[in-house]
This record gives structure tokens, C-alpha cells and sequence, in this order.
């Protein structure tokens, strides 16, 4: 058998399940990875796969008495070459077993159910008043914080980075939800909220640890922008106080919730729309027709994926602009639909990335069917500052350049005006 010097890329970026139905499950895999971790474990090569042996408990490699981290024993030569040499070893075939199928099923309608759940619960949110949003994203604010330093603190994370102390990760959960709060009684002011809390954030780490790292400064800023800044800019779009376009479905909107539709609610509800058909589309158009590996960052995604997803967000900004008369003309229609698109996929490869780094599948269980909060919402985490700044600076922009006039430049300006210099 060929020694293989460095381990394949499935060991060191699939998750924890990924690998367990590989080795454990199936006992008898070819792939690469099974042969590279069967030659550390000859050649005691074991701190290589350290976090495997750690967090998958191989069933194969420890001993009948072990149990997570305990010692290894390595299989004998002849029983390692049947594993992995044999030639009547085959790759692992996808279970085609009744209760397999059942349980795929089960998961499929819990993640449709809860799905549909959230999303009537937050069109109801974002109808009625902002204050009502403002709780919504108090209680985001404080979940994505919670997971993200869930991430920071997993044992494969601590391989290469210390966390944050325990009271800089919970001064950081407190300015998260400052810079949500404030930012929505202090005019969307978000960007000075943002500027004071780092700096406070970085005096408590100074103090708090006589020689800080680098890494745990970074983690900390980064988790005070991801997790506060970037959600404050759904409060910020929402209170985009412009009347909307007059169509007959803000009239609708109007008589249901008895205050006038403004730009904000439209913009908001258009967004949320768009997000939605992105990862639908990306999802059923890559699972029926997905060949080409989109990035290494997330395997599952494909390029046929990604396209569909595109498609899927243009045609539904496209029926925002027919139903709402926003955004103002079919080609920005087109233009929204393919910035929250990216902003959306961008946002889902970022949260991809730490739960790679973190060796996590989610960020939590908090979700039935979709795991933690950041799995469902990573998609929105960008998309509110992409579409805020779409409305506010490149509609009126692009309705000047096209030709637009009377209320379409009108709603536009006023709804610039109305966050100047927020």
C-alpha cells in the first residue's frame, strides 16, 4: 500500500457527520481519507487526527474499553488492508432503506413546516410596526451572538485560535443588542454606535487579559460587526419612512394594518422575498440538476445551483417591481434581484467557513429541520446592508440615468433624504 504523506481534503474540511458515515458507518469505504487515517494509525501518526479520533469516536480504531480521546489501539496490518485494499471493498452507496427514507421525508416537511411558520410569522413582523421588528431583531442579535461564539469555542477552533474570555464574549453579546436598540432610537445611526462599542470592546479585552492575542481581538470585532452591525441595517431599510408607490396591493397592505405602506415595509417584505427564492431555487435546481462544484468552502453547492438561485431571485424582484411598482424600473428589478442573490450566497459560504473552521454540521438545534438560527438566517445577515444601501443611494441614481420621473424619483430622494447621513 502507497504511503500517503498528507491527508486528502475530505479530511480536513468535511464535518464531524460527514466522516462518521464515511468510516463508521460503512467500515469498508475506499475513499482516500479512510486509507490516509488507516496509514496515521499504523505509522502512529495519531496527532494528525486527533480531532477525528476525538469528536467521531472511531469505531474501528479505539479500543473496546475507550471512549472519546482515550487511547488507540491500531488494527493489525491484515484487518487495515481489508479495510482498505481489499478489492472487494467498495465505495459507499446512498441507503435506499424504508426508513432512511422515511426520516429524509421527515426532515423535508419539519424544514418546509417551520419554514412556512417563519416566514408568516415574519411578514406579520414586518406589517406591523417597528417596534415589532425591533424585538424580532433583539432576539436575532442575541441568538447569532450566542452561536457565534459557540463557534469560536469548539474544541477544532481552540486547535488553532484561543477565545474570547468568557466576559469579553458576553460584553460582546451585550453591544450586539445596544447596536440594535440604539440604532433604532437614535435615528439608524448604527455606524457611531459601531465605533464606540469596539473601542469599548477592545479596552475590556485589554484589561481583561494581560496579554491578549491577536486572534481573540479580531474573533471579538468581527463577532460585534457580524452579529450587531450588519442585522441593524433590516431596522434601518424598515424605517424608510417614504410612501410607498400607490398599486392596489399597498392599498391592500394599508386597509389590513390601518397605517399607510411606506417604502420601508415594501422594501423589506420585496427582500425577505427575494432571499427566499434564492436559496429555494439554488436548492431544488441543484439537487434535480447539480454536476459542477460550485467552491470548496461548501461542497454541496453547485454551479447549476447558484444559477437557478439567480434566476429564481430575478424573477421574484421582478414580480416586486410588477406588483409593488418597486423597485422603480424592470432593469433595477433585475439589479436586485442579482445583488441580494450574492449577498445571500455570500453570506451562507461566510457561515460555511466558520462551521468548517469550528468542525460543526449547525451552529444549534434551535430550528427544527433547519438547525441553529444562523443556519436559517446566515443568508440575511448581508442582504439587509446590500438592499438599505440599494434603496437609499442606487435607485435614485438609477432613475436619473434612465430617465425616471414624477413619483419614482420622488420616493426615491425622499426615502434618501429621510436616512441622510444615518
Amino acid at each position: 500500500m502507497a504511503h500517503i504523506r498528507q491527508p486528502c481534503t475530505p479530511c480536513t474540511s468535511y464535518s464531524q457527520s460527514s466522516a462518521t458515515k464515511w468510516l463508521v458507518g460503512c467500515r469498508v469505504s475506499t475513499r482516500p481519507c479512510s486509507r490516509r487515517l488507516m496509514e496515521m494509525l499504523r505509522s502512529a501518526e495519531r496527532p494528525l487526527c486527533s480531532f477525528y479520533l476525538s469528536n467521531c469516536n472511531w469505531r474501528f480504531a479505539v479500543s473496546s474499553g475507550a471512549s472519546d480521546g482515550a487511547a488507540v489501539s491500531p488494527l493489525p496490518p491484515g484487518e487495515i488492508a481489508a479495510l482498505t485494499d481489499s478489492p472487494s471493498s467498495v465505495e459507499e452507496q446512498p441507503s435506499t432503506s424504508p426508513k432512511t427514507r422515511v426520516q429524509k421525508a421527515r426532515e423535508f416537511a419539519n424544514r418546509v413546516f417551520f419554514g412556512l411558520l417563519l416566514g408568516l410569522a415574519g411578514a406579520v413582523v414586518i406589517l406591523y410596526g417597528k417596534l415589532a421588528m425591533l424585538a424580532l431583531l433583539v432576539f436575532v442579535t442575541y441568538q447569532a451572538s450566542r452561536e457565534y461564539f459557540g463557534f469560536m469555542s469548539s474544541k477544532q477552533m481552540l486547535q488553532g485560535m484561543p477565545p474570547p474570555p468568557p466576559l469579553v464574549s458576553a460584553a460582546t453579546t451585550a453591544m450586539c443588542l445596544g447596536i440594535t436598540i440604539l440604532s433604532h432610537f437614535y435615528r439608524g445611526k448604527s455606524g457611531t454606535v459601531l465605533a464606540v462599542a469596539a473601542f469599548l470592546l477592545l479596552v475590556i479585552q485589554v484589561i481583561v487579559n494581560k496579554r491578549p492575542k491577536f486572534a481573540q481581538l479580531a474573533s471579538s470585532l468581527f463577532g460585534l460587526f457580524y452579529c450587531g452591525w450588519l442585522p441593524s441595517f433590516w431596522l434601518k431599510l424598515r424605517s424608510l419612512s417614504a410612501p410607498a408607490p400607490d398599486t392596489p396591493l399597498a392599498a391592500l397592505l394599508s386597509s389590513v394594518t390601518g397605517w399607510p405602506t411606506t417604502l420601508g415595509v415594501v422594501a423589506v417584505l420585496s427582500a425577505v422575498a427575494v432571499i427566499i427564492a434564492a436559496d429555494t431555487g439554488a436548492y431544488f435546481v441543484g439537487k434535480a440538476m447539480g454536476r459542477t462544484k460550485l467552491t470548496d468552502i461548501s461542497p454541496k453547492k453547485t454551479v447549476e445551483g447558484a444559477a437557478g438561485g439567480m434566476a429564481a431571485a430575478v424573477l421574484v424582484a421582478l414580480g416586486s417591481w410588477g406588483v409593488f411598482a418597486w423597485p422603480s424600473t424592470p432593469l433595477g428589478a433585475v439589479a436586485l434581484g442579482v445583488a441580494v442573490f450574492f449577498s445571500s450566497l455570500f453570506g451562507d459560504l461566510i457561515e460555511s467557513i466558520m462551521k468548517r473552521d469550528a468542525g460543526m454540521k449547525d451552529s444549534g438545534d434551535l430550528i427544527p429541520g433547519h438547525g441553529g438560527l444562523l443556519d436559517r438566517f446566515d443568508s440575511y445577515i448581508f442582504s439587509g446592508a446590500v438592499v438599505y444601501f440599494f434603496s437609499v443611494f442606487c435607485l435614485p441614481l438609477l432613475a436619473s440615468l434612465t430617465g425616471g420621473t414624477g413619483a419614482v424619483v420622488g420616493n426615491a430622494a425622499a426615502a434618501a433624504r429621510a436616512v441622510a447621513l444615518a
